[in-house]
């Protein structure tokens, strides 16, 4: 299965977004940081927001953040709202399909099949677990911000706050 290219920026701004926490985040800075054009990131963050996975405020002081905790965007979720529109091979595709083996074949339930256990892999995962903790990861997303790490019962606490 490949990703795709909008998915594949998706990740890197919610990423972007739960290691730059507590602030709006540019686009502008996230296309420095994340190598991705900022025409190209506005369609995505355009849709992350219609799905409900970041709010944008507009204006001088505008920008973006996650509408909800990190703990909360399950990976899956992600990958399903953002790759279930592009069909997985061409007798998955509602038009478009000039496939003469559609009806008999097997190979269409194995790629679902495939496509589920792919899913359900991404499942247990939350954008939480991508970035707490990962010093490498904040050293790209937010070399001069807070560091999270996880705390306790799972709570999220700055950095600088852990002595």
């Amino acid at each position: 299965m490949r990703v795709t290219k909008r998915t594949n920026i998706a990740m890197r701004v919610l990423m972007f977004c739960a290691g730059n926490p507590g602030r709006l985040v540019t686009k502008h800075e996230i296309a420095g940081r994340c190598n991705a054009s900022e025409n190209h990131l506005a369609q995505v963050i355009n849709q992350l927001a219609q799905l409900g996975f970041l709010s944008t405020q507009r204006g001088r002081n505008g920008g973006l953040t996650l509408a909800r905790p990190a703990g909360e965007v399950v990976i899956g979720d992600v990958f399903r709202a953002l790759e279930a529109p592009v069909p997985l091979a061409e007798c998955f595709a509602d038009v478009d399909n000039t496939c003469p083996l559609t009806r008999a074949c097997r190979l269409r339930d194995a790629l679902a099949q495939a496509a589920q256990a792919f899913y359900a892999t991404l499942d247990p995962i939350t954008l939480e677990d991508l970035v707490c903790d990962n010093a490498d990861l904040m050293t790209i997303l937010a070399p001069k911000g807070p560091c999270r790490a996880k705390s306790g019962a799972g709570v999220l606490v700055n950095a600088g706050d852990l002595h």
